[in-house]
């Protein structure tokens, strides 16, 4: 087993600077030094990274941070449970983001009662199985043998129904098809918003009239617009959903997990068909709203930042002649002269 990369190492390769580097500001940072003074006074074990390269750095690494204890958390409640082997060990120190850590924990995380939970309790899970495993099964005959009315399985038709809840749930914890449909959230996702019917006579709504009817590819939607419709679905005022065409995520489905003689094939599309819809929709539409939520305060921020850098660099005294001295103890101190233009 490979031993998992520092933090250093992982924002290294992220941001493609030296390793040492990285190594330096993470132990500044850990010292206390803020982005400034580490700019400005530690610009030999840096580097001569600025405060942009230094931010960026940070953030990363507290990415890393996040993500580590996420780790530490999921092997913990594995080990407690005797479910941690040597291979699910090398997944977790080996998945690269959140999301991904997520889909390796995801079936084995402690779950509250499902439908898939109670079809196994009624003993339905070898009937699953089989249709999971064996593309010519016959499920009316095959699921014959699991009709028991004492276990308020009293027909085929309850015995395939339960039998399909079980296998919704193994598709929606199967991560190529998370991985697969995630991609494509990314590629083709489309944000649409819509006023909320429950609000619909509160005058307050009016605020978003904009957006009552209004939808646009997520790849290429502003960040304001992303802030005020999200804004507006906290408020009770609008529904917002992100997507992609459901015929292409469910190709991507039924690509996976769809096929063999018909009876099966037919089983196996209401069961992938329930698992996109009612597992796979919501977490991955979640995902992705808080990836544009996350992206669109980022942009925000970035603006700001812009108007309040041109505001600070304003001439503060109009058009004059301006002497400006930077006090320095250890180097001594520096001197500019500018004039009513503010050239040299």
């Amino acid at each position: 087993m490979s031993a998992p990369l520092s933090a250093a190492q992982v924002v290294a390769s992220e941001l493609s600077i030296a390793p040492a580097r990285v190594a330096a500001v993470e132990a500044l940072l850990g010292d206390g030094a803020t982005i400034p003074f580490i700019a400005r006074y530690r610009k030999e074990q840096t580097g001569e990274m600025d405060e942009v390269v230094l931010r960026a750095v940070h953030d990363a690494l507290a990415r890393f941070a996040a993500l580590d204890a996420r780790r530490t958390a999921v092997l913990k409640s594995l080990a407690e449970r005797d479910l941690l082997t040597d291979d699910l060990r090398q997944q977790i120190a080996t998945a690269p983001t959140l999301a991904e850590l997520e889909d390796v924990y995801l079936p084995y995380r402690p779950k509250r009662v499902t439908r898939a939970t109670k079809a196994r309790e009624r003993g339905l899970e070898p009937l699953a199985a089989l249709l999971l495993r064996d593309p010519d099964a016959r499920p009316a005959e095959v699921a014959a043998a699991s009709v028991d009315p004492e276990r308020g399985v009293n027909t085929v038709d309850d015995a395939l129904a339960g039998a399909r809840d079980i296998i919704a749930e193994v598709i929606a914890e199967d991560r190529q098809t998370r991985s697969e449909l995630r991609d494509c959230f990314g590629r083709q996702s489309v944000i649409a918003s819509a006023r909320s019917r429950r609000q619909k006579d509160n005058p307050r709504a009016d605020v978003y009239r904009d957006y009552f009817a209004w939808s646009e590819p997520a790849s290429r939607v502003r960040s304001h617009r992303v802030l005020a419709m999200l804004r507006g679905e906290r408020e009770g005022f609008l529904v917002v959903h992100v997507a992609p065409p459901a015929d292409a995520a469910l190709a991507i489905v039924r690509r996976r997990w769809v096929g063999g003689r018909a009876e099966r094939g037919l089983q196996m599309e209401l069961a992938a068909a329930d698992s996109y819809e009612r597992l796979l929709l919501p977490s991955l539409e979640t995902e992705r709203k808080n990836e544009l939520a996350a992206a669109a305060a980022d942009a925000a921020a970035g603006v700001f930042a812009a108007n309040l850098r041109d505001l600070l660099l304003a001439p503060p005294l109009g058009a004059k002649r301006v002497l400006a001295v930077d006090p320095g103890f250890r180097t001594g101190c520096k001197v500019v002269c500018l004039d009513e233009h503010g050239g040299l």
